[in-house]
């Protein structure tokens, strides 16, 4: 077992879908982090088999409803003079904006770019989202699978 050293204040992204912790930690711009960030991918997970998570030696402000889409069974760990505070379970967010491009050539927000990208969750047992402005269908986790 890999030993990471202990988070005294921090967040631990847990239970994310293993092979989706790269694109939560690219979403959230901890490549570009000052302070210490572990991404830890194919943990093993006795809910999954095997999960990705990340810890982060810092509080940091998170867009919950981003990494509900990414991920609706992620779980975030507040962490507070080294013992978890708070625990967060995210969900399927009934909207995102600007978190996901429409993918039709003819929608709004794709000739006009101050219009802002807003999807509308539709179906929540497929995960489907559609575009406010063309009914465009997007399926949640595809984030940045332009």
């Amino acid at each position: 077992m890999i030993n990471i050293a202990e988070i005294k204040n921090g967040l631990v992204i847990d239970h994310i879908q293993a092979g989706l912790g790269w694109k939560v930690f690219k979403w959230l711009g901890l490549d570009k982090a000052s302070f210490t960030v572990a991404l830890i991918v194919n943990a093993s997970s006795q809910k999954s088999g095997t999960k990705d998570m990340i810890k982060i030696d810092n509080i940091i402000n998170i867009d919950y409803s981003v990494l509900g889409f990414i991920d609706p069974s992620i779980t975030v760990n507040v962490i507070q003079d080294g013992q978890i505070a708070r625990k967060i379970k995210m969900e399927l967010p009934e909207k995102v904006e600007n978190v996901i491009r429409c993918k039709n050539p003819r929608c709004i927000t794709i000739t006009e770019h101050y219009v802002s990208q807003e999807f509308r969750l539709v179906d929540k047992e497929k995960k489907q989202y559609r575009c406010i402005y063309c009914d465009s269908l997007r399926t949640a986790g595809h984030i940045g699978d332009e």
